[in-house]
């Protein structure tokens, strides 16, 4: 039996399973560059941009992350280890989520601080 035989799935096929993880993890990750910079440089790195619009744009990263990596897992034949990207699924839905979670963060520091310029007092 050659070592080819022994893996379950092979290394440098990427099919759509492990495409549609990937993707997700990417957008996540976008996400929670994101999130990351705004919280760390408020007003620094992402210049004159709303804390809202900045806040927005994580969450949408993270819940498509989330959504791509919950759709892959749904739809993943085998298990771990088969090539349907079922571990690039889980990985993409913690991503998305902490991409979330972190961009409610700055939307709530952004209306708590008064740092949103597009909120009126009041509304």
């Amino acid at each position: 039996m050659s070592a080819h035989h022994l893996f379950a799935a092979d290394v440098f096929a990427f099919g759509l399973g492990r495409l549609g993880a990937a993707t997700g993890a990417l957008l996540g990750l976008a996400g929670l560059v994101i999130a990351g910079l705004a919280l760390a440089r408020p007003a620094g790195r992402l210049g004159s941009v709303s804390p809202s619009l900045v806040a927005g744009a994580a969450m949408v990263a993270g819940l498509t992350g989330m959504v791509l990596g919950g759709l892959v897992a749904a739809t993943a034949d085998g298990g771990l280890g088969t090539g349907n990207g079922l571990g690039g699924a889980y990985v993409a839905m913690l991503v998305g989520l902490s991409a979330t979670v972190l961009g409610r963060l700055v939307l709530t520091r952004s209306r708590h601080t008064g740092t949103d310029t597009s909120v009126r007092p009041g509304s």
